[in-house]
């Protein structure tokens, strides 16, 4: 590695600039100590001649040192790219639907007896024959009601056209005082003809009871009745002379 060769150097160097000092202050020292030592032997010896001074030793210059080059740039990671987002697994939740529900099993429907089965039919004809039985005997009843609420209604439309008949042909007496009433059997053929008139129930008044005798005689024969069926051979008539 390139970091621990350049301190190695380093150390190296500083330890020959150390080395060529010392030994450069060691040669300055005695240099100087040798040149004291020949000024006295001149003086001593003026004769001789002075030796020519040793030639100085070359100063040892350190080495330069050796060109560190510069550290190399860490390179920088380039940022990895993110992941893409994960896309929605719209099939797994498809298939995470909850399942449906499995069919309930219908229960197996009880066993049927059929001598029971047959006594509820004849029950249940029996009851709608009842129904209709009674639905039947209602509309005959209604329809007997309505017939007899005809033929009442024929009828007395019948009698009330005899006593009008009777009655424009009765001349009260001017004697009958109030409102009496006299009542006559009459018996009639079917064409209106009167056979008999009977005097039922007096009027209290001989006189009023003759007059009515003759209006009913005198009204023959009497209006026929419509429907036919409703002709009567003898007709109970009442008669109040203020009657209208």
């Amino acid at each position: 590695m390139r970091p621990p060769s350049n301190k190695a150097g380093k150390r190296i160097s500083i330890a020959l600039a150390v080395g060529v000092h010392l030994l450069l202050a060691g040669f300055l020292f005695y240099g100087v100590r040798w040149q004291t030592k020949a000024t006295d032997a001149v003086e001593v010896e003026l004769v001789r001649a002075m030796p020519e001074p040793a030639p100085a030793a070359p100063v040892a210059v350190p080495p330069a040192p050796t060109p560190v080059p510069p550290p190399k740039p860490v390179p920088i990671p380039e940022p990895k790219p993110l992941p893409p987002p994960p896309k929605p697994d719209i099939a797994i939740k498809e298939k995470e639907k909850p399942k449906p529900p499995p069919p309930k099993v219908a229960p197996a429907p009880p066993r049927v007896d059929p001598f029971q089965e047959q006594l509820k039919r004849e029950a249940e004809q029996l009851t709608q024959r009842k129904q209709a039985d009674s639905a039947v005997r209602e509309l005959a009843q209604m329809k007997a009601s309505q017939a007899a609420s005809s033929r009442n209604k024929a009828m007395a439309d019948y009698l009330a056209r005899i006593r009008g008949k009777i009655r424009g042909n009765i001349v009260v007496p001017p004697e009958v005082k109030g409102n009496p009433e006299a009542v006559f059997d009459v018996t009639q053929l079917p064409g209106g003809e009167i056979v008999t008139v009977r005097l039922k129930r007096s009027s209290g008044h001989a006189a009023l009871d003759a007059a009515i005798e003759r209006a009913i005689l005198k009204s023959n024969p009497l209006p026929k009745p419509d429907p036919a069926d409703l002709f009567s051979r003898s007709l109970e008539l009442r008669f109040k002379p203020l009657d209208d």
